[in-house]
């Protein structure tokens, strides 16, 4: 399989008010530097000398070719790109910390997504930043894209769209859909706690866990952490714990009502900490030192709201065993790029029809083990640059898909 295209396609700039700065000045700061003229471009992986190899690459020679593909569609991914391409689709509405913000604005987003695909998983990805926020448009927009490309991923749609249109794609698509604010987060967080637990000589099912925030990453890190086995688990939005008897929950929270919090907590989050193993934040909100100070012995708090944790990282230690956060200057850094590159890796290698519960619980245990005898307070997740990573988790994801049933190779 060819892996030696990275690509992408850098926006015509706006013409410039007469107030705003001039490039020049913008170039001295070293990150616009490093943005000028985009992150990733296309490359060529095979060369055009001369007559006979343009009569190869393109016509006459590429007839065959399409002629081939289509009487046996499947051949796409044999003879193109197809089945190692992944589309980065935003509709710019969520973008990091700084919310709805745009197409044109998330583009540098997407780009350095798909740098990061590359460059940890060897997976092309082309960012596609769509100008829409209509549900139904999203969905078809993507669909008709799909032809183009072996997996869908997508990126800072927010919630609770981002629920429906993921569901609709998996549903009308036969490759795999993933939405890494959901999903990556998610993997990389259960395979920090597995360690976490063992450190502090527990298992998942020992645990009660609360979540702040029912955005897209906590309902997905509160799934994933059911589905692993968690003892307990309360989820809270910005009204409190989300509990059966609270009045005006949409549906996706009305679902995590019926399956979390077997404790019966109906206040506040810091209430429900009062005894808590693990606090997971995911909401942008605070939690004061008192209440990570009443949760149990051996308390794990994953912090892990940008650029601002829920509580100081250096306050929270003060009370709880092992402390992770999503910032790069802390220890324990949890980081999506230790999930989506291997994952995608995985699925498309064995042409995956889907990205199923079970291979994101594999990435997980993948993803844990690379930490193995290492296993410290301040180690219960490798780094990004861990070069161990992606193989391990590509591995875990392709014999997974294959016990699953939705490996095509």
């Amino acid at each position: 399989m060819t892996t030696g295209v990275a690509v992408a396609a850098t926006p015509a700039s706006p013409s410039a008010s007469p107030s705003s700065p001039s490039l020049e000045t913008l170039d001295l700061d070293p990150a616009f530097a490093l943005h000028r003229g985009g992150k990733i471009e296309i490359r060529s992986t095979i060369p055009v000398r001369d007559a006979d190899d343009l009569s190869l690459a393109y016509t006459p020679g590429v007839a065959k070719v399409c002629t081939a593909i289509a009487e046996t569609p499947s051949l796409v991914n044999d003879y193109t790109w197809v089945s190692n391409v992944v589309a980065v689709v935003s509709d710019g509405t969520a973008v990091l910390g700084l919310g709805d913000i745009g197409p044109a604005a998330a583009m540098p987003v997407m780009e350095g997504k798909a740098l990061l695909f590359k460059e940890f998983g060897g997976v092309d990805a082309v960012p596609i930043c769509l100008d829409c926020t209509d549900v139904d448009a999203l969905v078809e927009t993507v669909v008709r894209l799909a032809p183009s490309f072996g997996g869908i991923n997508l990126e800072d749609i927010s919630a609770p769209r981002c629920f429906e249109v993921e569901a609709r794609l998996r549903e009308l698509l036969d490759i795999p859909v993933f939405h890494d604010d959901q999903h990556g987060t998610a993997i990389v967080a259960l395979a920090a706690l597995k360690n976490a637990a063992r450190l502090t000589g527990r298992s998942l099912g020992d645990l009660r866990a609360v979540v702040a925030g029912a955005g897209a990453s906590g309902v997905a890190v509160s799934r994933i952490l059911l589905e692993a086995g968690i003892g307990d688990i309360a989820v809270a939005d910005s009204k409190g714990i989300i509990h059966e008897g609270r009045d005006g929950l949409n549906d996706v929270k009305r679902a995590l009502a019926r399956d979390t919090n077997r404790a019966g907590h109906s206040g506040s989050t810091e209430q429900a900490l009062a005894g808590a193993d693990v606090f997971v934040g995911l909401s942008g909100s605070t939690v004061s030192e008192q209440a990570v100070a009443s949760m149990a012995s051996g308390s794990i708090v994953f912090a892990l709201s940008n650029p601002n944790p829920e509580i100081a990282p250096d306050v929270a230690a003060r009370h709880a065993t092992v402390v992770a956060t999503g910032r790069s200057d802390f220890p324990n850094q949890i980081n999506n790029v230790l999930a989506f590159p291997g994952v995608f890796r995985g699925a498309l290698d064995v042409r995956a029809t889907a990205i199923t519960e079970n291979m994101k619980v594999a990435a997980a245990n993948a993803l844990a083990a690379v930490v193995g005898d290492d296993l410290a307070a301040d180690y219960v997740i490798p780094s990004p640059f861990d070069r161990r990573v992606a193989p391990a988790v590509t591995a875990a994801v392709a014999d997974q898909a294959r016990a699953d049933g939705v490996a095509r190779r």
